[in-house]
């Protein structure tokens, strides 16, 4: 291996949580009363894709799709800025990728302005030598567009890099770019199968060693 694509969400910041809170929030203003568990079912995926999955099912009246998004990313960016954390391990796992020399990418499927606030946040501005959203994609997770593009960015082939995701649709994407795959599940979701695909499974970063990069 010669490079580590971490996602965001879940992985670098403890923001699963607040993104549950902000959707239960905002598609509340327009009818929809969603609850955490249906909150899961679009994990890891677009803010796009997050808002037609459920205008689809439940259309409502007034606000548009668009509308609604853009009242999603401020009200994620507010809570970012007051509560956001970084996840348990995460200075560990940064200093486990920089002893094995390896490169340091971040693939989201956030919206580059959260990203921004995400790693001004957490002061890790100078950490990724690669970032990339999968807003910029056709197609967000659980297709592979975004870790092929970090990957190319990187100059690398794909089987050169490992990904570490916390959401199925993440690590299915990062399979179907043929990356090696480190899953950190949510601990109420680490005995869902859907995360069986992952070459390791941890509790939290503070597990990683450098045999399961490799």
């Amino acid at each position: 291996m010669h490079a580590v694509i971490f996602d965001m969400d879940g992985v670098i910041i403890d923001s699963e949580p607040l993104w549950r809170e902000a959707e239960r929030r905002v598609f509340a203003e327009v009818g929809l009363e969603l609850t955490d568990a249906d909150c899961e079912l679009t994990m890891g995926m677009r803010t796009d894709e997050v808002i037609a999955h459920w205008f689809a099912r439940s259309p409502w009246r007034g606000a548009s799709p668009d509308e609604v998004e853009q009242r999603l990313m401020q009200r994620m960016r507010t809570l970012i800025a007051g509560r956001g954390k970084s996840m348990p391990g995460l200075d560990y796992a940064l200093g486990v990728v920089r002893t094995a020399d390896l490169r340091v990418a971040l693939a989201s499927s956030s919206n580059p302005i959260l990203i921004e606030a995400v790693l001004y946040t957490l002061e890790l501005q100078a950490t990724f030598e690669v970032v990339r959203s999968a807003i910029d994609e056709e197609f967000g997770k659980p297709h592979p567009a975004v870790f092929l593009s970090t990957a190319r960015d990187l100059e690398l082939e794909p089987s050169q890099c490992v990904v570490i995701e916390d959401s199925p649709a993440g690590v299915q994407a990062a399979r179907a770019a043929g990356m090696r795959v480190v899953a950190i599940p949510p601990p109420h979701l680490f005995a869902d199968p859907a995360y069986d695909l992952a070459d390791v499974k941890l509790q939290s970063l503070e597990e990683l060693t450098l045999p399961m990069l490799d």
